[in-house]
């Protein structure tokens, strides 16, 4: 069961599954079901939408990610990563838009999972992955202050700017009784997190300021006075309607790849870390599959985005799960609650929920590693900081485009400034270079960054020699540029007489330069297996030919 798609569910259970294992991956998964219970619906209220909604997520996405998924311990679910996203999304194109993004997305994460793009995930610069989730919990903290302060706002606007003025317009509507129920909360946090760390603080803050509010019967907003009753069952399957014109999935296509590459990234961000807990590995490929469809589940039936919780995944390892039995029963357990408990839920008050979040967001940005990264290279502090400052002021899909492409960039400065890609070789006993000859060793991959250094040799200013022989042997990637380059230096050779040859040329980069079309428009160009014979070659030649410019050879050796 060792095939890259096959769910680690699947592998677990054909192994074996005892007793004991079932009952560490009950207890687990009822602590976990309890921790996620609040964060639903915190993050559901966040994005925007119904708080129903956020329990669909958690039930429908959280079982499928872990029936399918990739990893012993991933738990699925709403995250925090995902409100700005689908805040703006509906803002813009409204629920249906979403389902549809979501839709596109989930495709776009099964043929990734299919094509084996899941291995990719280590080229992501760490610095891009601190700057985004820093940004990420910075607009998830602003999002809470309306509901932790009480401000009256009828219309929340989505860009964090116009977010800071609306509330700075509106202080003066402040409720004082929704702000110490907030501030307590977020202090009560504080404490169970310091003096009780082995209770669930989430949903221990939400029960306490649920009765505390009802005893008091404090003027506060509540789930129930601004949303109405929960659902107490799962919503019915149901297709959106697909619009027929281009110009509407073109609209939907970046929200779709933000979607698509938040849900990839955070989901297996969090495999990584559990196995880093536990010493397991996960099967990423597999995972996408699961992340996509189970984003196409949730949405089909009411929810919205999923991905892995880095949180609810690290406190199910804590918990002592063993398979991915654990997720089954978390999501088995939030539905249980909704199905029973929803008229209690309609209680809770926003305020605390807001406390939540806010706590949520703090845990997410990881300050101390975002500070740390000023230590490092000037380049890595500025891909960091560019992701974490169009996170903020644009949105996570540009922010991840545009800090991608800087640490491309600052890569192949880096790489084009160190290799010495060009290196004169000097004369030695075992190699006696004949005079009117220079050797060159090529050095490294020849791609575009440092192309522009094998052209120093067709400079126009440059005296060209009776013979050039490029050493390729540690020559083993060669792009288009790297082709093009050489392609300059042969046609100076020719048009100035000089005799090219190529030593130590490897199978696949002899057959690139062949399909480029390169040997054959070089007919002056010899190959050979290695330096010693090239240099025989050339003593052979000049020694035929003194004085005189060198003729071509009729055909090419090697």
């Amino acid at each position: 069961m060792r095939h890259p798609l096959v769910p680690k569910l699947f592998s677990c259970l054909m192994k074996g599954y005892s007793l004991s294992t079932l009952k560490k991956d009950l207890f687990a998964g009822l602590t976990v079901g309890v921790i996620a219970l609040p964060l639903a619906l915190a993050f559901a209220i966040a994005s925007g939408v119904e708080p129903s909604r956020g329990l669909y997520t958690a039930v429908i996405a959280g079982f499928l990610i872990s029936f399918l998924g990739g990893s012993r311990f991933q738990v699925g679910g709403p995250t925090g990563a995902f409100v700005v996203i689908i805040y703006s999304t509906i803002e813009r194109h409204g629920y249906d838009g979403l389902v549809l993004a979501t839709l596109m997305a989930a495709v776009f994460l099964i043929a990734a999972g299919i094509s084996g793009v899941g291995r990719l995930i280590k080229y992501i610069p760490y610095p891009l992955i601190i700057g985004f989730t820093t940004g990420l919990a910075l607009l998830i903290f602003s999002s809470q202050v309306k509901d932790f302060f009480g401000f009256s706002l009828e219309h929340m606007p989505g860009d964090f700017i116009e977010k800071w003025m609306a509330y700075a317009q509106h202080y003066a509507s402040m409720n004082i009784v929704a702000l110490s129920l907030g501030f307590g909360s977020l202090l009560s946090i504080i404490a169970i997190k310091r003096w009780l760390p082995a209770l669930p603080w989430g949903i221990t803050v939400i029960v306490i300021a649920t009765i505390f509010s009802w005893i008091c019967g404090l003027d506060v907003e509540t789930i129930g006075s601004r949303y109405g009753g929960l659902a107490q069952s799962l919503s019915a399957p149901s297709l959106p309607d697909f619009p027929l014109e281009l110009e509407k999935w073109q609209a939907l296509l970046p929200d779709a790849i933000a979607i698509a590459v938040l849900a990839g990234l955070e989901s297996l961000l969090s495999a990584v870390m559990a196995d880093g807990m536990t010493g397991t590995r996960h099967k990423p490929d597999c995972e996408l599959v699961a992340q996509g469809v189970a984003n196409a589940a949730s949405v089909l039936c009411g929810g919205f985005p999923a991905t892995g919780g880095i949180a609810r995944t690290a406190a199910n390892v804590k918990m002592g799960a063993k398979t991915p039995v654990s997720g089954l029963i978390h999501a088995l357990v939030l539905l249980v609650i909704m199905m029973l408990f929803s008229p209690l839920v309609a209680h809770v008050p926003l305020a605390a929920l807001a406390a939540v979040l806010m706590m949520v967001a703090w845990n997410m940005a990881e300050l101390d590693r975002f500070f740390h990264l000023f230590k490092a290279p000037r380049g890595d502090v500025a891909v960091m900081l560019t992701a974490f400052a169009l996170t903020v002021i644009v949105d996570l899909s540009f922010a991840v485009q545009m800090a991608m492409i800087l640490a491309l960039f600052l890569f192949m400065r880096h790489m084009s400034v160190k290799a010495k890609t060009l290196q004169p070789v000097e004369a030695d006993v075992d190699r006696a270079v004949p005079e009117g000859m220079e050797i060159y060793q090529l050095r490294g991959p020849l791609f575009f960054g440092v192309a522009d250094k094998i052209k120093d040799l067709a400079h126009p200013l440059r005296p060209s020699p009776r013979l050039y022989l490029l050493e390729m042997q540690d020559v083993h990637v060669l792009d288009a540029s790297g082709m093009y380059a050489l392609h300059e230096v042969a046609l100076k050779c020719q048009k100035e007489g000089t005799h090219l040859l190529l030593s130590g040329v490897h199978g696949e980069v002899y057959a690139a330069l062949k399909q480029f079309g390169l040997l054959d428009l070089m007919q002056s160009q010899s190959v050979f297996p290695s330096t010693k014979e090239a240099i025989e070659y050339a003593h052979s030649l000049l020694s035929e030919n003194p004085s005189k410019e060198l003729s071509p050879p009729q055909s090419e050796l090697g």
